[in-house]
């Protein structure tokens, strides 16, 4: 190669969807999806995250149509009053939180007896019980899970391929032979791009977490300067999907992760072709949530290189009204799946496969085009 060529990636705040020539009705629009044959009246799951997700988290998301996914490798499963921890977490200063983080995540192994626990909690509460691993602990932690009951069980790095190299004795995951052994669905994240969104496709997945470093609490693409804009990414793992769906005759779904601060970010998401999202932030803000008004990611405790922030979001509302309304804000902030509704019926389509062939446009001024006033009195979208 003479000369490296540059190739334009979009964010999710540079894109607009175009309205159609018809508009329809919200009670005809459906924006429930299936994926690994679950329905899921809401195409949403909650980020596998501490400040996010705990046993009644869980419950409330699958009572209300979404999904929450349990981290078997955070303070639900090495602590047994895991409420202590969180209150710390967020008490402690912004200068000394990575230390105590760091502290929290590794004075305490992940326990077994705790795993159980929480899933027969999520069950006794009536969730959907979905829990999630690194690829490095899978093998332990997968077929434990599918006999104690769960439903779902989610492979998720912060970049996971098919094809890895070491020098370690330890034998990498083998997603294919994992899939197959497995009793219960496998879901496989993160990816970003068109390559490894096929090659993941072939392995026995039912379903791909797609988006590199965009999450609110994620510093990635500030420590390593890895990532593909989520527009951009969607598009292509799109592509792949489509694809893989042609030659094989399987719909493997993907699920937009990361990026998507409000229901405005969750239908450009699912325009540019996902099939779901998993959101943390937005829901790291309800009442219920373990947080206590902060939201952290998973990589944030990392030994030697953490590569995430505690930001506070705050609490704003309840997990009802997050999810189902009524709304009590005008930023997109509330009544989510209504969000959804209203956007697909303005845009003319039912359901969210039709939601894919929408039009639409590149537009870097749809946030501040006649938004001034909002802007400088910080309300609406500029909240």
């Amino acid at each position: 190669m003479i000369k490296k060529e540059f190739t334009r990636a979009y964010g999710l705040n540079e894109i607009a969807l175009v309205p159609s020539t018809t508009t329809i009705d919200p009670e005809l629009v459906d924006i429930s999806v299936e994926i690994a044959g679950l329905k899921m009246e809401i195409p949403m799951f909650a980020s596998a995250m501490d400040s996010v997700v705990n046993p009644e988290t869980a419950a409330l998301i699958s009572k209300h149509g979404g999904i929450g996914v349990l981290n078997l490798e955070g303070v639900q499963t090495r602590y047994d009053n895991p409420d202590e921890i969180l209150k710390k977490i967020a008490s402690v200063s912004k200068e000394k939180y990575v230390e105590l983080m760091q502290s929290i995540y590794q004075q305490n192994e992940v326990k077994e007896e705790l795993i159980l626990k929480r899933i027969e909690e999520i069950k006794q509460k009536g969730g959907v019980v979905a829990v999630s691993s690194t690829p490095q602990n899978a093998e332990l932690y997968g077929p434990l899970c599918a006999k104690a009951g769960a439903d779902l069980f989610v492979v998720q790095s912060t970049v996971v391929s098919t094809q890895f190299k070491t020098i370690s004795t330890k034998k990498p995951l083998n997603l294919k032979a994992f899939c197959s052994k497995m009793t219960i669905p496998v879901l496989v994240g993160n990816a970003s791009t068109n390559e490894v969104t096929m090659d993941l496709m072939s392995t026995g997945i039912q379903g791909i977490f797609i988006g590199i470093g965009p999450g609110a609490a994620c510093t990635t693409r500030g420590v390593l300067g890895i990532g593909v804009p989520m527009a951009t990414a969607i598009v292509d793992a799109a592509a792949a999907r489509n694809s893989y769906y042609q030659v094989s005759g399987n719909y493997v779904p993907i699920i937009a992760d990361g990026g998507i601060v409000n229901s405005g970010d969750i239908c450009k998401a699912l325009a540019c072709g996902a099939d779901a999202v998993m959101i943390g932030s937005p829901l790291a803000k309800s009442f219920e949530a373990p947080g206590n008004g902060f939201h952290w990611g998973m990589a944030t405790p990392n030994s030697v290189l953490p590569r995430g922030a505690r930001i506070e979001v705050g609490s704003i509302a309840s997990l009802q009204e997050i999810l189902i309304g009524p709304s009590k804000s005008d930023d997109g902030s509330q009544n989510i799946s209504g969000a959804i509704k209203l956007a697909l019926a303005t845009l003319g389509v039912e359901t969210i496969k039709q939601l894919h062939d929408v039009e639409v446009v590149i537009a870097p001024s749809l946030l501040t085009e006649g938004k001034i006033y909002q802007k400088a009195q910080s309300l609406g979208m500029y909240k």
